[in-house]
């Protein structure tokens, strides 16, 4: 093994604990009232957490650097940065009913918690059991929709017990079929993201709606494709 193959292997670990100080920073920009900065910080750490699985294929990490659990480390920053952050967010930002507040953004880091820990929670053909938990975006949403926070409650409990429902999600990063739409689409979305999140809080409904393109397409083929798989 060479310094120069262990060097880059851990650097790449380095990058995805990274994730964690970025959850941190958006935690605290949330808590300054600053929901734009962190969203901003929510999408780095997504942008991070899309590419590190990569490097750590082309580093080989498992080879050069074995002394630590790369997919331990990567769920363990995933947990923070799709999961508690945006579950502390929903709650600062007082998105749900009062009486229904901690039993909302209970459910999300309870649920995540039971899916992460799931034997299958990433199948060997490439999809998520459940819903995968991807909380930033429910929160990011539930921001820019501005529904009535009795809805909000609802949405996020009835998405929480989908985490225990065994429905096959795609993994977009992984998958085989459909990939090549599914990434161009998934890019294409990304970046209107970025774009309505820069001009948060000046932000109109038309682009809202139209970004929900995207989240319909994948849970529509989430679920043709998990009925294939259920039937073959």
């Amino acid at each position: 093994m060479s310094i120069a193959s262990s060097a880059a292997a851990r650097a790449v670990h380095a990058l995805t604990a990274s994730g964690a100080l970025i959850g941190l920073l958006a935690l605290w920009a949330a808590w300054q009232g600053d929901l734009r900065t962190a969203f901003l910080w929510l999408i780095a750490a997504t942008a991070i957490d899309a590419v590190d699985g990569w490097l750590a294929r082309l580093a080989r990490v498992g080879t050069h650097a074995p002394d630590i659990d790369g997919a331990r480390l990567d769920d363990i920053v995933d947990y923070v940065t799709y999961v508690f952050v945006p579950a502390a967010i929903m709650l600062h930002a007082n998105l749900f009913p009062a009486a229904l507040a901690w039993p909302a953004a209970g459910a999300v880091v309870l649920s995540s918690a039971f899916g992460f820990s799931r034997t299958d929670a990433k199948t060997a053909d490439h999809f998520f059991t459940g819903f995968p938990s991807y909380w930033n975006i429910v929160a990011l949403y539930l921001v820019l929709l501005g529904l009535a926070p009795p809805w909000n409650a609802g949405i996020v409990l009835a998405l929480a017990m989908l985490v225990f429902v065994p429905v096959g999600y795609l993994y977009p990063s992984r998958m085989t079929r459909w990939r090549a739409p599914t990434l161009a689409f998934g890019s294409l979305w990304a970046l209107q993201m970025v774009w309505i999140v820069w001009r948060l809080p000046d932000v109109s409904s038309a682009a809202v709606l139209w970004s929900l393109a995207f989240p319909a397409y994948y849970v529509i083929l989430s679920l043709v494709l998990h009925a294939r798989r259920v039937a073959s």
